[in-house]
């Protein structure tokens, strides 16, 4: 099996893992997934927001905010992970549309 197949298989078992970020919080009572917090959860869980954060957390919104579209916040759990696999295929996608173009770009013939 070639490495890039690897690859792939590896990656499409992530992208398929990742409504675990839905699940295991909401199933434990954990409140949102590890690390994902906005300035307001910071403020709740540390007593303070850090300078830098809230002087940048207005710079970048998400195109996708909580993985989820418009008009879903309050949609099944089944369709919410259906949500988030779609963005982890559009993110990869993205991501590997920006490599090959910058690969186009940067290499020599």
């Amino acid at each position: 099996m070639k490495i890039v197949t690897k690859f792939l298989i590896g990656l499409g078992v992530l992208i398929a893992l990742s409504p675990l970020g839905l699940l295991l919080p909401e199933h434990f009572k954990a409140g949102s997934a590890w690390g994902e917090w906005g300035a307001g959860e910071i403020r709740e869980l540390a007593g303070y927001i850090p300078k830098g954060l809230e002087k940048l957390s207005s710079l970048w919104s998400a195109p996708i905010p909580d993985y989820a579209f418009k008009g879903w916040e309050g949609r099944s759990n089944i369709s919410l992970c259906f949500a988030y696999i779609l963005s982890a295929v559009i993110g990869v996608l993205v991501c590997i549309g920006i490599v090959l173009i910058l690969g186009k770009f940067l290499s020599k013939k």
